[in-house]
């Protein structure tokens, strides 16, 4: 009986999985086309505001039609994917999408313009929850690189959006969004194609988690939102109305929205792809720590740096202020301070 019993004591190596590269491939392209289309609202904005002469107003509120349908929403796709697998919805998802954001070219009306843009927030709602269960899914035991290849497909779409729709609208006129639709229905038919392969991918991870269920955890959940939140606030905020003031009150070519808005994109695409192979080989929560860390010092460098005026009280407990030495006196101040330089100048009263 033990000779029976003593295999199923031993950690094989063949109980790894590895990852499935033509199918994390394949939803990152989707990722991208949902992207793609989701990242091209913006730099058509300017062009929809002149055509349907709308206020800015009007035009913050197609961003925040969009962008409600798709986040509110979203948390109901999850549950429904955590329910059971519906692989279906990836194809749907990036159909649904795509013609959402490729007939706003041809809206009769603000009113139409608006449910087109609803309809393409639901296609992103729909494919995010089911694209990164089926990515984890397929990654085998590289989860974290896996899923930031998926992501990087995103940041790239949304990256590739602004500059694709301004090349196709300043040659074609606003029925150029219809040139978004090719991508749209190639990836669409693609994922229709190798629909049965993501369940048998999926198979061998299924019988490993049976037994290891997480643990929920609200308060961590909560701060996770809210640190995107935060994130997202930010670059929604940029991505949105800097192509208007650098159009409207800078002037400058409407061609060059495209370019602006995809190095701000393309960047963090880049940090994307760097940063996963990091969290699998350092861990999620240390990876965290250190970017957070890494932030505080950049941030207290780029605020203490490069000032010529005069140094505050405040100023003297950062430790990188680069100012020190140029520093003047200010009444209230000991001369043998120790932000002070000793080679600076006695203080004058």
């Amino acid at each position: 009986m033990a000779e029976t019993a003593a295999p199923h004591l031993v950690a094989s190596p063949i109980d790894r999985v590895k990852p499935n590269a033509r199918l994390i491939a394949l939803l990152a392209l989707g990722h991208g086309v949902i992207d793609l289309n989701q990242g091209a609202l913006p730099a058509v904005l300017p062009f929809l505001k002149a055509s349907h002469n709308l206020s800015y107003a009007a035009a913050a509120t197609i961003v925040l039609a969009a962008n409600v349908t798709s986040s509110l929403i979203q948390p109901l796709f999850g549950y429904l994917a955590d329910q059971t697998a519906r692989r279906w919805m990836l194809p749907v998802a990036v159909l649904l999408t795509g013609a959402g954001f490729g007939l706003t070219g041809l809206a009769p009306g603000y009113g139409a313009l608006l449910l087109l843009v609803i309809a393409m927030g639901l296609g992103v709602a729909a494919y995010h929850p089911e694209g990164y269960k089926t990515a984890t899914g397929v990654a085998g035991d590289r989860k974290a690189t896996a899923l930031s290849w998926f992501s990087l497909g995103g940041n790239v779409g949304v990256a590739l959006g602004p500059p694709a729709i301004t090349a196709l609208v300043t040659a074609l006129g606003l029925g150029g969004t219809l040139g978004l639709l090719v991508p749209t229905l190639v990836v669409a038919l693609l994922l229709l194609a190798v629909l049965p392969a993501f369940s048998e991918a999926s198979a061998p991870r299924a019988a490993r988690t049976a037994a290891a269920r997480g643990v929920n955890m609200p308060g961590a959940m909560a701060l996770l939102i809210l640190v995107v939140m935060i994130r997202s606030w930010t670059s929604l905020g940029f991505t949105t109305f800097v192509p208007f003031y650098y159009i409207d009150h800078l002037k400058a070519d409407p061609r060059l929205v495209g370019p602006l808005l995809f190095v701000f994109l393309g960047a963090g695409a880049l940090a994307t792809v760097v940063a996963g192979p990091l969290a699998d080989r350092w861990g999620p929560r240390p990876f965290m720590k250190w970017v957070s860390s890494s932030r505080r010092a950049a941030s207290s460098r780029s605020s203490c740096s490069g000032s010529s005026a005069p140094c505050s009280p405040r100023a003297s407990r950062c430790r990188s202020c680069s100012a020190r030495p140029t520093c003047r006196g200010t009444r209230g101040w000991p001369r043998g301070s120790s932000w002070a330089s000793p080679s600076a100048p006695a203080a004058s009263a």
